[in-house]
């Protein structure tokens, strides 16, 4: 991994010691330059878990990955910046349901305290964020951790008045290779979120920037709007918002 390219990828100047302010400097540019995308699932190209590979992708060829890769790499970098940290794995909670057990890998990485980070979840906190159920605010919502009655962390938004959980997991350390299975079943599975159209988003200083199949959704200070795509445009609008140059087969 070359650190300084990393760095350069997502806007940020090294600094000599892995205090909270630089994880949070580190966080917010990540999220803000490398895009949640799943582009290669829904055109049948292979992603396995290596390293090497999501470095080539995200930091060569500038593109962006889901959350293995991202969350994959940024927990190498930041190994490599002297933070400790460990994987762990998630089950995200969907509208009908819970999605597969533990297939969401994201991350904790350990300072004064335990924090939750997560670089690969899309519309999400932007903040490592405690264990403890200390709320936290920004531009995307306010956030907590919540033990719950097994024992178990949920990540939760509060939307509508009321509390609303993202996903659950326990602070159980996990190795990249944990998550094959997983990585398997998102790709081709179904019942995966991700095998059923494009999918691009990117966070913005005010808000985010949303592809869904050819529908653009854009946020800003809290205010959505919306427009449909042509395929021609769709291909100009990845290179446009999200520097992405992708050849269909």
């Amino acid at each position: 991994m070359n650190v300084k390219a990393y760095l350069q990828r997502i806007s940020v100047e090294k600094e000599s010691e892995p205090t909270l302010e630089f994880l949070q400097k580190l966080q917010k540019h990540h999220m803000e330059n490398i895009p949640f995308e799943n582009l290669d699932v829904t055109r049948n190209v292979e992603i396995t878990l290596n390293l090497s590979r999501f470095y080539n992708k995200i930091i060569g060829d500038h593109r962006g990955g889901f959350c293995y890769e991202l969350n994959g790499l940024f927990q190498q970098l930041l190994t490599k910046l002297g933070f400790k940290s460990h994987l762990i794995s998630c089950t995200v909670k969907k509208q009908n349901g819970w999605a597969k057990e533990n297939t969401h890998a994201a991350m904790i990485v350990h300072l004064d305290q335990p924090y939750l980070v997560d670089v690969g979840f899309g519309d999400s906190v932007r903040k490592p964020l405690p264990l403890t159920g200390k709320e936290q605010e920004d531009v995307s919502g306010i956030y907590r951790i919540n033990l719950n009655e097994n024992h178990l962390f949920d990540l939760q938004r509060f939307e509508n008045q009321e509390w609303k959980t993202l996903y659950r997991f326990a602070n159980v350390p996990k190795k990249l290779e944990d998550f094959s299975e997983g990585c398997y079943f998102n790709q081709t599975s179904p019942e995966s979120s991700f095998t059923h159209g494009d999918i691009a988003t990117i966070a913005t200083e005010n808000g985010r920037i949303t592809l869904s199949g050819q529908t653009v959704t854009k946020a800003k200070n809290g205010v959505k709007t919306k427009l449909e795509l042509t395929e021609i445009e769709k291909k100009k609008f990845l290179e446009d918002f999200f520097s992405i140059r992708i050849k269909d087969s």
